[in-house]
């Protein structure tokens, strides 16, 4: 059973309905998120240091949130509480992807013994007046829904599913994904079944300390769309919004329309349409470029891995030639 709403107030105004937008690294997540964020009246956050140790730390030990039950929830809302704060204080702490977002550019970095001037440093990326709606689309948020209902029960979800190859050619390339492979971050020794890395059995674990960056971002891809199928089962229909990302490539102006439908609020027109582009298979940011990023030996390991799933949600894999 859920908890009971909790009425939280930012800057005068009550978070009623709060949207946090969910997906595996390099779902395209942060596309829904630029959009959001760009449309009048959300106060979209991404990244906050204190959302970030929250989330991370019920990401990887998944029985912190759920031995301390409403205490969890608690903890997260007065850490969303702190982020959706508009100041020049609290924004100082925005990182530069939350700035990006908004279409601002990088914060100039700071000079020892030269004070900030007209408050740059801090300035915040929305005007607080006009402000009717929170979000929020921290990286690897979909690990703590169960945590995010509790603290807020009245909560928006929106998803982003992708092709796991598309989204594994993305991950080999980013030393961020990659940083959380290495032995001292790994925790599955204490840690198991460990949802945050995808292993669910003792051949995955056994076979962990050994197994190629692309198989280990294949499992962190097959874990995330489990949780998200599993959300579809136990999260009414009015709380979850499903976005292919193929299809919000193809057809942005659709997706966004459909988006506010389900928001019950207007996006901006010009926030979905150049967001994306179609590309080609050489663009790595385009549809099925895995086909070019990915070695044979590659593409045939993330089949192996998570071709079920794959094939669940719709992409042909090599077995259906």
């Amino acid at each position: 059973m859920r908890s009971t709403p909790h009425i939280l107030v930012i800057n005068g105004t009550k978070v009623r309905r709060p949207v946090f937008i969910l997906g595996a690294p390099h779902s395209g997540a942060e596309l829904l998120a630029r959009a959001v964020k760009r449309s009048p009246g959300f106060h979209l956050t991404t990244g906050r240091p204190g959302v970030l140790r929250v989330t991370y730390a019920f990401a990887r030990q998944p029985s912190i949130a759920s031995e301390r039950g409403q205490g969890a929830a608690r903890v997260l809302r007065d850490a969303y509480a702190e982020a959706w704060l508009v100041s020049a204080r609290a924004c100082a702490q925005c990182p530069d992807e939350c700035r990006e977002l908004a279409g601002l550019p990088p914060r100039p970095p700071a000079v020892p013994g030269r004070p900030v001037q007209n408050g740059v440093s801090g300035e915040p990326c929305v005007e607080p007046r006009g402000l009717a709606r929170f979000a929020d689309a921290s990286p690897d948020l979909i690990y703590s829904t169960d945590v995010l209902l509790d603290a807020f029960p009245d909560a928006q979800l929106v998803q982003v599913i992708r092709d796991g190859r598309d989204v594994v050619a993305d991950m080999l390339d980013d030393e961020r994904c990659l940083a959380w492979f290495k032995p001292g971050l790994a925790n599955l020794d204490t840690v198991f079944p460990n949802p945050f890395f995808g292993v669910e059995d003792h051949t995955e674990r056994n076979r962990w300390p050994r197994a190629a960056a692309a198989v280990k971002c294949a499992l962190r891809w097959r874990g995330s769309v489990r949780l998200s199928a599993r959300l579809r089962a136990q999260v009414p229909e009015d709380q979850l919004f499903t976005v292919r990302y193929e299809e919000l490539v193809a057809k942005p102006r659709q997706v966004g329309a459909e988006l506010s439908r389900y928001l019950d609020a207007p996006l901006s027109k010009t926030a979905m349409p150049g967001l994306v582009r179609a590309g080609t298979p050489d663009d790595g940011d385009g549809v099925g470029s895995w086909r070019d990023r990915l070695t044979p030996r590659q593409a045939a390991q993330v089949e192996k891995v998570a071709g079920t799933e794959l094939r669940r949600l719709g992409y042909r894999t090599g077995s259906d030639a």
